[in-house]
């Protein structure tokens, strides 16, 4: 199998394991023979073995190792089916049987109707080996999904070692988009870092007045759980998705809606909770009334940082928050390119006040008393700079940041004296 001798002794076998019924195998038998196909000593989550007959015949025995190899996330090495026409070997690693999203499948694929000299070249373009492919690649799924269903423990333990791998099929293959949507995990505001949610779970646990599912996008779980964007789903024990690996920004692209739900990001667009946000939105229409004035100065004076600043429903303790709009890149997004070394040019994003918090206020107030007061910008841009730090990114003058806070504080302990 692995090695010259291993591939003598099947030729020699007259009913090789995966050609022998199904009935015939007990389970130790299959776990002893993925141990010789992987080298590896931890016995296979699962397997599939099915023997198809018709107008095509062929075998596959298709594994779903414990452990990732070393290999992983080199793609153009990583690929475990190996390849037997009428039980002669022909090849290992043969990456044309399945997809490369899961290429950390173990197995065996016996063809009955490839040619025994058939090469690599011939394979890239061959109708029979397109078909298996297919074939197996709906086998596999279907095995995940059964080990979802049936031993969340065991898939837990699958998608810590393979999740990030499996996320590369979401622009890899877009026919089975719709059994990957029901394989992802991820974590949520409603679990421990351990724990994994699936979205037929989330949208089983949603809110009856709930109508969409909702996620936040970040570097770590630390970074997305503190966020203010998350204020209001906290007060009303709303349920939000945490997409804190990469890749999440790339799945979700091709991701959104599930079961008739759009996915939202929280930190994107004008929030709209609809009949579960009914109070807050009537305070939201008195307050634009009174800051209409207050928010038109903090625009022009913060032109070049801000496309908007606008009354929110989502904050309930922070004076404030940055929101992208929904067309525009989020900033999470904005940071995995730059990190790639890739070219970003941040848009303008839209500063969201809390109309109720005493910061926002007391500058109101300020602002109404004096809108000619010059110490009103560096305000402005104290609170623009605030939410940048409280949602992960970057400000541009940090010793600028520093000396303005230094400032109020000396003016403030000083009227205390």
């Amino acid at each position: 199998m692995t090695d010259k001798e291993g591939k003598e002794e099947q030729l020699n076998d007259k009913a090789p394991l995966w050609r022998r019924s199904k009935s015939e195998i007990t389970k130790d038998q299959y776990e002893e023979f993925a141990k010789h196909l992987t080298m590896d000593q931890e016995a296979p989550l699962a397997w599939s073995h099915n023997q198809v007959e018709g107008a095509m015949e062929y075998t596959t025995l298709l594994y779903i190792p414990s452990k990732a190899p070393y290999d992983l996330y080199h793609s153009e090495k990583a690929n475990g089916l190996s390849l037997y026409v009428k039980r002669v070997f022909i090849m290992s690693d043969c990456k044309e049987l399945l997809p490369t999203y899961l290429r950390f499948v173990r197995g065996i694929v016996d063809s009955e109707d490839l040619p025994l000299n058939v090469s690599r070249e011939i394979l890239q373009k061959n109708a029979v080996i397109q078909k298996i492919n297919k074939a197996a690649t709906k086998k596999v799924l279907q095995l995940l999904e059964t080990m979802a269903k049936e031993d969340k423990e065991k898939y837990g333990k699958f998608w810590k070692e393979f999740g990030n791998v499996v996320k590369e099929g979401f622009h890899m293959n877009w026919e089975n988009l719709d059994e990957l949507k029901r394989l992802i995990r991820f974590q949520s505001s409603k679990g421990l870092e351990a724990d994994i949610i699936g979205l037929e779970d989330y949208v089983v646990r949603m809110k009856a007045e709930q109508k969409d599912i909702y996620y936040i996008a970040g570097e770590s779980r630390q970074a997305v759980e503190h966020s203010p964007h998350l204020e209001v789903f906290k007060t009303k024990d709303i349920e939000v998705l945490y997409m804190v690996d990469p890749i999440d920004e790339w799945v979700v692209q091709s991701m959104n809606e599930f079961d008739g739900k759009k996915l939202i990001n929280v930190t994107k667009g004008d929030l709209d909770l609809g009949e579960l946000s009914k109070e807050e939105k009537k305070d939201q229409k008195e307050a634009k009334g009174k800051y209409k004035k207050f928010m038109k100065d903090f625009e022009e004076k913060m032109g070049d940082l801000l496309k908007e600043v606008r009354i929110t429903t989502r904050l309930k303790e922070s004076p404030c928050c940055l929101v992208a709009d929904e067309a525009d890149m989020g900033a999470n997004m904005e940071r995995i390119l730059k990190m790639a070394n890739q070219k970003v040019t941040p848009g303008k994003r839209i500063l969201e006040i809390n109309p109720d918090h005493p910061i926002a206020i007391s500058l109101e107030k300020k602002f109404s008393e004096n809108s000619e007061d010059p110490k009103l910008k560096d305000w402005y841009q104290l609170l623009v700079d605030q939410a940048l730090l409280a949602e992960g990114s970057e400000i541009k003058d940090p010793a600028g940041y520093v000396s303005k806070v230094n400032g109020f504080l000396t003016e403030v302990l000083a009227k205390g004296a």
